[in-house]
């Protein structure tokens, strides 16, 4: 059993891009780092710290950095270009002052370890005189792609029926992230996903937010061919996994009030088991009223129980009388839930996801095949390897107009949920990768190795600094 009692050897700061899905994984890792006898403190910005719900008895401190925009984004910012200047702006220079400031507090600050998204995290460390560690939020296979494109080595725009990258295997233009297929799409997001990759040869470690065993012939080329990267996850709480982590059940932060626990757990209690399907597309994705329609018309038409996060900004999308002609024991619309806690229910036996790599991972984990229905970044390539690479779920085809209509669901959806070959193929593909994770979390597993290996390094370097 590892324990948070040991003296505190060493002070890491950990820097997440402002967003839930950045947030999660950075702060899990945090608490691996407390278990092995560092002192970890998340940085969050200003308004987020103050707007989020937080565990009081966490391990991990917290302290505050500010983006120029404290009293919200969408109360200040022009516009995602204005608001990514302002954060590498205000962000380096509150950064700065934060290190000054542990620094003269006596603490043994040693490292900044800061998400790939913010590249001049890692100049400030090296002004400041500290190690830099990247931390990378995506999968190797979706920064495998990037490098490549901020690299020139993948000329874009796409050309041709295939696209050819070294550790992947051959994808489709459309199975690349969105930034790359859809060239001149959303900008700023674009130039962030890009500029991971203008500094990190000058970083002290590379880490990802993935585990060897499902990534085992990219990671094995980027490690040959670019840096010495280290697997550190899946990054879930040990409740889900290892179980070695004591009091460690849930993320402990989060910007969003969830629904009553009991209340949905009394509701999934009265279903069989594998039965409910669960539909979440996270806490970002915008659909259309005409794709919530479809959806809606095609889980009906499936004929299972079905739990639906719908985000209260929303919820005027759906077709109302649709929904209201569903008995409540057939579906549950909720605005918000703890998603581990749901997708742990043995009444679920199937997740139609966006496919963020948190939820993929997190179905993975908890053994839940999955409908794929990205919708962009990074989730297209995702969404690839859970149907054609890990063979964990299947891909909902869009029509001619970019819908995913409801017969499609339809289908999708009975495909998964079903008794037929497929099916069965499915969920077995979850239930071995589920072992996989935890046995690479647990210990001596390849996460585990590398995350002593990195504390051990880590405590190397800084003596010598």
């Amino acid at each position: 059993m590892e324990s948070s009692n040991k003296p505190h050897r060493a002070h890491v700061l950990v820097l997440p891009y402002p967003a839930q899905g950045h947030i999660n994984p950075m702060l899990q890792f945090s608490k691996r780092l407390v278990a092995k006898g560092l002192k970890a403190t998340l940085v969050l910005t200003v308004h987020l710290a103050g707007s989020m719900h937080a565990d009081p008895s966490s391990s991990i401190g917290l302290d505050t950095i500010s983006d120029g925009h404290d009293l919200g984004l969408s109360a200040q910012a022009e516009s995602s270009e204005a608001y990514q200047t302002s954060l590498r702006v205000v962000g380096s220079r509150t950064l700065a002052e934060l290190i000054r400031k542990l620094d003269r507090s006596g603490q043994a600050l040693y490292a900044v370890i800061y998400d790939g998204f913010l590249p001049w995290a890692l100049d400030v460390a090296k002004q400041c005189a500290k190690l830099g560690v990247v931390f990378f939020t995506q999968t190797c296979a979706v920064n495998d792609i990037y490098y490549h494109v901020q690299r020139g080595l993948l000329p874009l725009p796409l050309s041709g029926t295939s696209v050819e990258v070294p550790g992947l295997p051959p994808l489709e233009p459309s199975e690349t992230p969105s930034f790359v297929y859809k060239l001149g799409s959303y900008p700023a997001f674009y130039d962030m996903a890009m500029n991971q990759f203008e500094n990190v040869d000058d970083a002290d470690f590379v880490l990802s937010d993935t585990f060897y065993e499902l990534e085992k012939e990219v990671v094995d080329w980027m490690s040959a061919n670019l840096w010495p990267l280290k697997t550190v996850g899946p990054t879930l709480p040990s409740l889900y996994l290892d179980k070695r982590l004591p009091h460690d059940t849930a993320y402990g932060i989060s910007l969003f009030t969830p629904t009553t626990t009991s209340n949905i757990s009394a509701w999934l209690h009265r279903h069989l088991p594998r039965s409910v399907v669960y539909v979440s597309f996270g806490s970002m994705a915008d659909l259309e009223p005409s794709q919530f329609s479809e959806l809606a018309h095609g889980l009906a038409l499936a004929g299972c129980p079905f739990l639906w996060i719908v985000r209260s900004s929303e919820q005027h999308k759906l077709p109302r009388d649709l929904m209201d002609s569903i008995p409540c024991e057939e579906a549950l619309i909720l605005p918000w839930c703890n998603q581990l806690e749901v997708l742990a229910s043995n009444a679920i036996g199937c997740f139609v996801t966006h496919c963020g790599l948190n939820s993929v991972i997190e179905a993975i984990c908890l053994g839940i095949p999955m409908v794929a229905m990205p919708q962009w970044t990074d989730q297209s390539t995702n969404a690839k390897f859970v149907e054609d690479v890990w063979r964990v779920g299947v891909r909902a085809r869009t029509d001619e107009v970019g819908l995913v209509g409801r017969e499609e669901v339809e289908r999708r959806v009975r495909e998964v949920v079903g008794r037929g070959e497929r099916g069965k193929e499915m969920a077995e593909s979850a239930r071995r990768w589920m072992a996989a994770a935890k046995a690479a979390i647990g210990e001596g597993g390849s996460s585990d190795r590398n995350i002593n290996e990195f504390v051990k390094e880590l405590m190397s370097r800084a003596s010598i600094e």
